[in-house]
């Protein structure tokens, strides 16, 4: 069973950085795509950051110059680096990956204090 394993969230104040993980296990195929979504309180998900073959790069328009992703495609992880955080980056990020599906993590808490 294919189940992906974040790491990372936590409580930062306003202009703080954090660095969440996420890997993957019971895999024994590279995904296409790996990335993080978010999600507020009564707020649909929405992206954060997906990369796909370990080098294309798709940001979301409210983290550009602020958060960096990367991953290991060999190794099925995925990280995303958040600097200057913001009050509104406050959500549950979910780790997302698709090979032949959609997989989803259980999600880590991510809350900005100001």
């Amino acid at each position: 069973q294919v189940q992906l394993v974040e790491s990372g969230g936590g409580l930062v104040q306003v202009g703080g950085s954090l660095r969440l993980s996420c890997a993957a296990s019971g895999i024994i195929f590279r995904f296409d795509i790996m990335g993080w979504y978010r999600q507020a309180p009564g707020k649909q998900r929405e992206l954060v950051a997906t990369i796909r073959g370990g080098s294309k790069i798709n940001y979301g328009d409210s983290v550009k110059g602020r958060f960096t992703i990367s991953g290991d495609n060999a190794k099925n992880t995925v990280y995303l680096q958040m600097n200057n955080l913001q009050p509104e980056d406050t959500a549950v990020y979910y780790c997302y990956a698709n090979g032949r599906r959609d997989y989803w993590g259980q999600g880590t808490q991510v809350t900005v204090s100001s």
